[in-house]
């Protein structure tokens, strides 16, 4: 599988990343210890992890995304040939349960990342990401931005000099940003200039055929400042897949079994995704794969999160690494996105 340079750092990191989150939840142990050895018999080398998972949250299950992972490397011994990322939770989405309210302070930075180790049974992690900010911004699909001068926030800089604690400590290796904003990925690297801490290597953020907004801000500061795109959700929480269409509802899927993740399920999402469902069956290629395939090839993506609750799910997502898209089926797919972006003549 191709490799890609995580920012400006010496670590190779496969085009596929396999995601986690619906581990403890969706799949039991087994299942997860399956999906890592075909994901590592394919080519995988890069895996993403987060304390609060799985999803949704909830206090009995916390942490068993990366008890199950940590059990895995214990047992298969490959701790090395492996790339190992987690994430620490920011304030907010109900997470009481998880140090009284997580925050982004120097304290709960590092009782997150010691955790976060325990937990995976490891004394280091390649990569440690801010899941979200801890400060009113546009995240998760919230839209129309309010300030509020009045709001509690951590500063960026007591984060970051917590990162910058535990890089010196050897207890991670490189920090990446999740769900982060222009202004905020900027001012992370701003910082880190002025004092001479670990830059951002990375940023993961929503990216899909239905959610092009990373293109708009985000895209240039990816280039220039070497923060590449590690792009979560490729499948729109499946609706890419089609699976969804005409109001269907699968027994076991996503969407079925969680209503929180409804997001692209709106009338102008529907009908997107019909068109592109019917581009790839005109091109007699899965939809999955091309919805995958197409941000695979996005020059600012380092690697793109898939996730599965079944084998044949992965199956057909690391296949993806393997198309490529003719110029005939990317020109198609921006004429879908310009109608549906711009709909005014």
């Amino acid at each position: 599988m191709e490799k890609r340079k995580l920012g400006n750092t010496d670590i190779d990191v496969s085009l596929i990343c396999l995601g986690t989150m619906t581990w403890g939840q969706q799949n039991t142990e087994q299942e997860a210890f399956q999906q890592l050895d075909l994901a590592m018999a394919e080519g995988v080398n890069f895996i993403d992890a987060a304390e609060m998972y799985p999803v949704p949250p909830r206090p009995e299950t916390q942490g068993l995304t990366e008890q199950y992972l940590g059990n895995w490397l214990a047992r298969r011994g490959r701790r090395d040939d492996l790339v190992v990322a987690s994430k620490v939770a920011g304030p907010g989405n109900g997470l009481t349960y998880l140090r009284n309210g997580p925050r982004l302070t120097r304290d709960h930075v590092r009782q997150a990342c010691e955790q976060s180790l325990k937990r995976l049974q490891t004394d280091y992690l390649d990569l440690y990401q801010v899941h979200w900010p801890d400060r009113n911004a546009n995240f998760f699909g919230k839209l129309g931005y309010a300030h509020d001068p009045e709001e509690q926030s951590t500063p960026i800089e007591e984060t970051l000099s917590a990162l910058n604690e535990l890089v010196r400590e050897g207890k991670i290796r490189h920090i990446g940003l999740s769900n982060e904003t222009p202004w905020g990925a900027m001012e992370y690297c701003r910082l880190a200039g002025e004092k001479d801490w670990p830059r951002p290597v990375s940023i993961q953020n929503p990216y899909n055929l239905l959610n092009r907004s990373y293109e708009v801000g985000m895209a240039e500061i990816s280039h220039r400042e070497q923060t590449g795109l590690l792009a979560y959700s490729p499948l729109a929480f499946g609706m890419l897949s089609g699976k969804y269409l005409g109001g269907q509802r699968p027994a076991g899927a996503r969407m079925t079994l969680f209503e929180r993740f409804s997001r692209y399920t709106g009338r102008r999402g529907e009908a997107a995704t019909q068109a592109y469902v019917d581009l790839a069956r005109e091109h007699g290629i899965s939809p999955v794969q091309v919805a995958l395939a197409w941000v695979n090839s996005r020059e600012f993506v380092t690697s793109n999160i898939i996730g599965a609750t079944t084998l044949a799910q992965l199956k057909e997502n690391l296949g993806s690494a393997n198309v490529t898209l003719s110029e005939d089926v990317i020109t198609a797919i921006e004429a879908i996105h310009q109608d549906f972006t711009y709909p005014c003549p």
